[in-house]
């Protein structure tokens, strides 16, 4: 019994509808439906010679008939005249069926061009099913002529392989058509953007025309009036005198030329001289900034010195003694100089404090070391860091309103360089927008309505809200007074979310975040969408509620990541008794708000709204990284943990911090950071029931305890 091989019948399938379709392509067009003959045949003999066909046969006329009487028309002028009239309406019955036929000829003619078409589409699809079919015959013949088994998992791989880059071009094409398509919307718009100036200026263009030809019309009509006033022209004397009036008015003219071209030359030289200033000036200040650096450098190297003399067991108690008077002295004494530059700033743009303040008193010397050395970076470096960033947000941006902004990686990479302070409030909106659109679009008056319900119905928060509104932010500006009114918007923000979320209401933590968001956003609504967008959207579940399951879930992942990825400072921490989640708890909780300096948090911020939770891990990893020495040098539990609680207040480059977080830390995967947050949730979540399970069998045993003592006090009352 023979077996047909399936490419053998898909190669017949494929002949016989060819065959098939050119058939019936053939007798559709060659086999045309004529009109009936039988009118024109029956008066064939009838039709002039100029009319009929040449190929038809020529009838002889009949003879004529001898029989008829003279002076009657004959039966040969009888059948002229009839066929004269048969003549006419043939004519007209040809011309009307030649023009049917050429109608339904044309309907064929489309009918055919359509299924010839669709035959063609077929046959392009039988062919690429042949093509396949083809292909999978020679994978078959490969796999089977291979004799061995590895050999045929070679040629699987192989496969496996080609069909994975195959599916990664096919992706990769996709977003390239997507990024056309996307390309060409914005080049559209801006088609129209650009069509919609020209017919502006257009408007413009001919509202100047006219208003040119009526002052042109103007000018004419005064100057055709002016020789008839006073019905008669000008008399000789007061044409003399507008002669006068005019020389002296040219005199003044020239006059005021010659004043003009000297104040002129005068501002000139004036410019000239006021840049050069400028010039000296802006060098003067940065020669005073090297300096006041260098100055800040030199002090830090001292203080360091005098520390590492302190801990010198060598020195004799005079020595000792000195040192010690020394230190105290260093550190009573300010930073007095006389370069002090006017551009100095205690303060950015937002209101934190450049320089912080530290308030730990057994690592005093080594805070101010580390002031010092923040106060020389930022004298070095506050001016030239900025502009090329600003230049590539300002080339990124160009053409782009805030609506236009699109998730890619340029944008990802640009992210987390930083915003620049000049477009973060436009980045922040869309980001903002991008994570609440939904609710958004569905509740546009949202916030309006849970400032009027809190204003009509207090929360049950409303009393820890104030408490905490004086305790927000207190290094900044804008919330340093009691009577800011940043204080009474954040108040506004705090009630409207602990109605919009109940099952949350409000968590310490939550005035910090909705406080940035109202520094950066400058908006009061745009703040409280942020607040939602973070807690809502980018933090996990359970993360701000009582239990706070989400965020002690998150430090058991870090602790996790950092015995992965520091390995050396896991293990240190370990020896000590240093348990890294008591200071780490806050820096998530709050996303680092007044845990690090703002040249630092708001770059943090600016991935971590695109990014989401991933940035605080890696930034919390390359914080410790980036003080890996420093932390390992310390020997002691106590000490640890009172470095740990400002050690991120010293971190001086910036830069250096972004290249730890966002290149060392790599490989850094979500779905594994998904992965181990639901894995220690479920361990949690156990723990928690088994310790809900202890509670509640305490409170069992203890109620039964104390009713025995009860019924054993009852009892000796009733013996007395």
């Amino acid at each position: 019994m023979s077996i047909k091989h399936p490419f053998i019948e898909l190669q017949n399938t494929v002949y016989s509808l060819r065959k098939r379709s050119s058939q019936e392509w053939t007798q559709s067009v060659f086999h045309v439906e004529t009109p009936s003959q039988a009118p024109l045949s029956s008066n064939n003999s009838t039709v002039p010679a100029a009319n009929r066909n040449p190929s038809e046969p020529q009838t002889p006329p009949p003879a004529l008939s001898l029989a008829e009487p003279a002076g009657q028309p004959t039966a040969v002028e009888r059948r002229r005249k009839k066929s004269r009239g048969s003549t006419s309406m043939l004519l007209l019955r040809r011309d009307t069926g030649s023009s049917d036929r050429m109608s339904r000829l044309l309907q064929d003619k489309q009918m055919l061009q359509e299924e010839v078409k669709a035959q063609k589409e077929h046959v392009w699809i039988l062919h690429k099913a042949l093509e396949a079919s083809q292909l999978e015959k020679r994978t078959c013949a490969e796999f089977l002529a291979a004799t061995e088994e590895q050999e045929r998992l070679e040629i699987l791989r192989h496969r496996e392989r080609h069909i994975h880059n195959l599916r990664e071009q096919v992706e990769k094409t996709r977003e390239e058509a997507e990024s056309a398509r996307r390309s060409q919307a914005q080049s559209e718009a801006r088609v129209v953007e650009l069509q919609e100036d020209v017919r502006q200026l257009e408007e413009k263009n001919n509202a100047r025309q006219e208003v040119i030809v009526k002052l042109s019309n103007q000018l004419t009509a005064c100057m055709a009036e002016k020789p008839i006033v006073g019905g008669g022209g000008l008399d000789s004397q007061a044409l003399s005198q507008l002669r006068q009036q005019i020389e002296d008015l040219k005199d003044d003219l020239a006059a005021y030329k010659t004043q003009n071209r000297y104040l002129n030359s005068e501002i000139q030289h004036l410019t000239r001289l006021w840049r050069r200033s400028s010039e000296q000036e802006k060098t003067l200040m940065v020669k005073c900034a090297h300096l006041e650096a260098g100055n800040c450098q030199v002090e830090s190297r001292y203080l360091n010195v005098l520390r590492q003399l302190q801990e010198v067991k060598a020195l004799d108690p005079v020595q000792q003694a000195a040192v010690q008077q020394m230190i105290k002295d260093a550190l009573k004494g300010e930073m007095k100089t006389a370069l002090k530059p006017t551009r100095a700033r205690e303060y950015d743009e937002y209101g934190f404090k450049i320089i912080p303040d530290y308030e730990v008193e057994d690592m005093k010397l080594l805070a101010k070391i580390q002031a010092l050395e923040i106060r020389s970076h930022n004298l070095l470096h506050q001016e030239g860091e900025e502009h090329p960033l600003v230049a590539r947000w300002a080339q990124y941006l160009a053409g782009r309103s805030g609506h236009d902004l699109v998730p890619s990686p340029e944008l990802k990479t640009l992210l987390r360089a930083g915003v620049p302070q000049v477009y973060r409030q436009q980045v922040w909106s869309w980001l903002v927008r991008t994570r609440t659109r939904t609710i958004r679009e569905h509740h546009p008056q949202r916030y309006n309505q849970l400032c009027e319900k809190s204003r009509l119905s207090p929360h049950s928060a409303s009393r820890q809200i104030q408490l905490d509104l004086h305790r927000t932010l207190v290094t900044n500006q804008h919330f340093s007074s009691p009577s800011s009114s940043s204080l009474q918007q954040l108040r506004r923000i705090l009630l409207a979310f602990s109605w919009q979320n109940p099952l949350i209401g409000y968590c310490q933590g939550l005035n910090r975040l909705a406080a940035l968001a109202l520094l950066v956003l400058q908006n009061e609504e745009d703040a409280f969408w942020c607040l939602v967008a973070v807690v809502e959207n980018i933090m996990p579940q359970d993360y701000y509620t009582k239990t706070l399951l989400g965020s002690q879930a998150d430090q058991r992942v870090l602790k996790d990541l950092l015995s992965e990825k520091l390995p050396r400072l896991s293990a240190h921490f370990d020896s000590h008794g240093v348990d890294v989640s008591l200071i780490t708890f806050n820096w998530f909780l709050c996303v680092f708000v007044e845990s690090l300096p703002s040249d630092i948090l708001l770059p943090l911020w600016d991935a971590f709204l695109y990014e989401g939770t991933k940035v605080i891990f890696r930034y919390t990893l390359a914080l410790f990284k980036y003080k890996e020495d420093a932390i390992l040098k310390i020997h002691d539990g106590v000490e640890l943990y009172q470095y740990l609680r400002f050690f991120t207040k010293t971190i001086s480059d910036s830069r250096k911090l972004i290249n730890i977080a966002f290149s060392n830390m790599n490989p850094f995967p979500g779905r594994m950071l998904r992965n181990r947050r639901g894995f220690h949730l479920d361990r949690l979540q156990g723990e928690l029931r088994e310790l809900e399970e202890q509670q509640r069998e305490f409170v069992m045993e203890s109620g039964e305890h104390k009713d025995k003592e009860l019924d054993a006090g009852v009892s000796e009352d009733e013996d007395l």
